[in-house]
């Protein structure tokens, strides 16, 4: 039983993955003790029918965003709640199912060989058809006892007879499964149009006697349409030819980064010796050589060698970065002309550019909210074609000129065949597909198809101060002890507490300890309060690091003058330092503004955006920091005043998007309409935020903002195209004109255009894979 409940936190629509604002959903069923939310009436009418099939109850249950184990799985773009273990046809749309996962080898695609033989065939068949219909416009005494001869029509039967139930095959099984499912579909009109022609035909060259004079012209001769029906089938097959073949392109993106990992690596032995291995043979803590001018063959760590690597493949970012012992190696990226030796810490699916792989995938087969239009639309047009094309034969064989019969099978087939739904459905799915590909190239990674739509209409962005404005690689200025301290005593026991965090203000310390070589202690009961600072006891003693809260949150005092204001309005981050319940001195922290951000904000003003710096950060240095940028700023907030920030400007109708690390953001990043995890190489944080931006450069933010709206242009444009076709297509195939111009739209003219239709739509998808960012 359909319910209506409203809540704020939105539900996933089982059906096709959707995000769904209960208060909003097109319906809600009660099941399982539990309240299912659906973005449209389709979903929740499959769901009514199987719930077992939606509700995770059945272990082999469909997901349509990500399946853990998707080898060897078939997906169909249109509809990614279908999985088969096997290719073939979708029972919604009957579109030919494509690879859930894609790989880099060249695998022919069965599908694309088998319509391009029966393509082929077909058409050598028709050829000879076609022939004889033009033989037909040249009149003469002899040309016409040829045309009226039983032979001819014998031979036109069995010329078209393999193309119709051979080549045309596919069509006929996947209009009679549309039927048998209860969708209909392109392949309903299709088959239903081209089998209506050629059984009319047949029964017109075995038996005619059995048709009145409504049916013959005014020589008594029946008209014969093995022609027509064959011409559809070999433009349709042209049209599945010519879609397939574009298809297969829009997964360009992900084959490309697929085939930025070399086949091989070269392994170091523990006795020195080095051999050639497969890249799956690769264990974590194998050491590898990279020779100069060599692709990187996983993820890992520098143990000796210097050298410049190429990763824009995986970054967007053009100049090469500088890499010495200790940094990170990204798989698939180039080494410059240094030799470097490798650690390999993350192999096969746990590497960030199998990961990138994967989300590109997932986000591949995700449905945009835009696509409830063309879902509505679609779910009604089949029926209304067949009502369309009832109507239209009722007309002409009421109202026609003779043979009045005859005119009105001719037109009630063009209306099925020009009105195939296909560019409908394509529209959507196909420019999600390649600009979510587009994106992957450029270090811009969207989870989903509803986070490239919204970010189009953003008009507010949050952006964390720390590795967002500024570089995010700090580094230490300043210590001042308190009497009785040393400045070595007092970043030994700062480094060695700070020595177990992520922050970024973490490695600036342990950073400067190591270039000092002081070794480090032993920490023991270590504890993160994240936006605040680190506890931990070091040699018995309880150690505190961290801003003034966290220390007045243990009851010290902090006695550091005018030191500490001086040093914030230098735009430097201080740290107190605490043992025990003394106060034993501060820190001082610089992180320099990124030089891309100044560019990036005038562009963000420029479209209209508001940006405003949000930090936990003092407000001294926050304000110095803005001051430089010119920007408002909010400061001193922990992660989640930062996410109550973002709900007030949400709740003020603001469409807001957070740019932060992806970890101390991750409330702000959940609760914006569209989180931005800004990230670099390996370090990202792939799971948090709708959006990552793998160079973790704010331009990035600029050209995902891009990529949104002309994506969402390509979008409107293909929906723009499929409806207009279909509003002027089946009016001229009913004949709509025939009593101003005497013209009539021949069947196969409609084949023609109906293909052309699909192809064009994704001929236009296809252009986002230039599109300049």
């Amino acid at each position: 039983m359909a319910t209506q409940h409203a809540s704020h936190q939105l539900q996933i629509d089982p059906v096709c993955g959707m995000k769904v604002d209960p208060a909003k959903a097109a319906a809600a069923i009660e099941h399982a003790a539990r309240t299912w939310y659906f973005c449209g009436q389709g979903c929740a009418k499959k769901f009514e029918s199987n719930p077992a099939q939606y509700d995770g109850s059945q272990a082999t249950a469909p997901q349509p965003s990500s399946q853990e184990n998707s080898s060897g799985q078939y997906t169909c773009p249109m509809h990614p709640e279908i999985v088969r273990e096997a290719p073939g046809g979708c029972p919604i749309c009957g579109m030919a199912l494509e690879p859930q996962t894609i790989d880099a080898s060249e695998m022919p695609n069965p599908e694309l060989a088998s319509m391009t033989r029966r393509f082929w065939i077909g058409l050598a068949l028709t050829l000879p058809l076609l022939a004889i219909m033009f033989v037909e416009l040249f009149p003469s005494y002899s040309i016409d006892i040829l045309l009226t001869s039983p032979i001819l029509a014998w031979i036109e039967l069995i010329l078209a007879t393999p193309v119709v139930l051979w080549a045309g095959l596919p069509f006929f099984e996947r209009g009679y499964a549309s039927i048998v499912h209860r969708s209909p579909n392109m392949f309903t009109l299709i088959a239903i149009g081209s089998g209506a022609a050629y059984l009319y035909s047949i029964a017109a060259v075995l038996a005619p006697g059995l048709f009145p004079q409504s049916f013959r012209d005014s020589s008594g001769h029946l008209g014969l349409y093995f022609e027509a029906a064959s011409v559809i089938i070999v433009l349709v097959l042209l049209g599945q030819v010519l879609e397939l073949k574009a298809r297969v392109q829009t997964g360009s993106a992900i084959k490309s980064l697929l085939g930025l990992v070399p086949k091989t690596a070269r392994r170091i032995a523990h006795d020195g010796a080095e051999s050639d291995i497969d890249l799956d043979q690769i264990q974590v803590g194998d050491r590898l050589r990279i020779r100069p001018g060599e692709k990187v063959p996983t993820d890992g760590l520098i143990l000796e060698g210097a050298s410049s690597v190429d990763e824009s493949m995986v970054t967007g970012e053009p100049i090469p970065v500088e890499k010495l012992p200790g940094a990170d190696l990204t798989g698939g990226t180039i080494n410059g002309t240094g030799s470097l030796v490798m650690q390999a810490e993350r192999v096969g699916s746990e590497t960030l550019l199998a990961q990138i792989v994967k989300m590109v995938g997932d986000a591949q087969r995700t449905r945009a909210p835009i696509q409830r239009l063309a879902d509505t639309v679609a779910s009604w047009f089949v029926p209304a074609v067949l009502v369309a094309a009832t109507i239209t034969f009722a007309l002409w064989a009421i109202l026609g000129p003779q043979p009045r019969f005859a005119h009105a099978l001719i037109n009630a087939v063009a209306v099925l065949i020009i009105a195939c739904p296909c560019a409908l459905g394509l529209a959507t799915p196909m420019a999600i597909m390649v600009g979510t590909g587009r994106g992957a190239t450029q270090g811009i990674l969207i989870r989903n198809a509803e986070t490239l739509e919204l970010f189009e209409k953003v008009d507010t962005l949050l952006v964390d101060k720390t590795g967002t404005l500024t570089e995010g690689k700090p580094s230490l200025t300043t210590l001042l002890p308190v009497e009785g301290f040393n400045e070595t005593t007092l970043l030994r026991i700062v480094a060695s507490l700070e020595n177990a965090s992520e922050h970024p203000l973490a490695s600036a310390i342990t950073k400067a300890a190591h270039e000092r070589q002081i070794d480090l202690l032993a920490v023991l009961d270590f504890q993160s309060h994240t936006g605040r600072g680190v506890v931990g006891t070091i040699e018995g003693q309880r150690v505190v690091v961290g801003n003034e809260a966290l220390l007045h949150s243990f009851d010290i005092v902090i006695s550091s003058g005018d030191q500490t204001e001086s040093l914030r309005g230098e735009g430097k981050t201080v740290l107190f330092a605490a043992q025990g319940d003394r106060f034993i001195g501060l820190l001082a922290v610089a992180d320099p503004i990124k030089e891309s951000a100044q560019e990036a904000l005038r562009q963000f003003r420029d479209s209209g955006i508001r940006v405003i710096m949000v930090t936990g950060d003092n407000q001294t240095t926050a304000s110095a920091i803005a001051s430089l940028l010119d920007i408002p700023f909010e400061a001193g907030l922990s992660p989640q005043k930062k996410a109550e920030i973002v709900e007030r400007y949400q709740s003020q109708g603001a469409i807001v998007a957070m740019a932060g690390d992806g970890i101390n953001d991750a409330p702000a990043l959940a609760q914006a309409h569209v989180g931005i995890a800004m990230g670099t190489g390996t370090g990202v944080a792939l799971e948090t935020g709708g959006i990552v931006l793998l160079c973790g450069d704010l331009r990035g933010i600029v050209k995902a903002r891009r990529l949104s709206q002309r994506t969402m242009s390509n979008i409107r444009q293909n929906l723009f195209f499929a409806f207009v076709y279909n509003a002027l297509g089946v009016p001229l195939a009913a004949g709509v004109l025939y009593p101003l111009t005497g013209l009539l739209l021949s069947p196969m003219i409609a084949a023609a255009a109906m293909s052309f239709s699909s192809v064009s739509v994704i001929a236009n998808s296809l252009r986002l894979r230039a599109a300049k960012l």
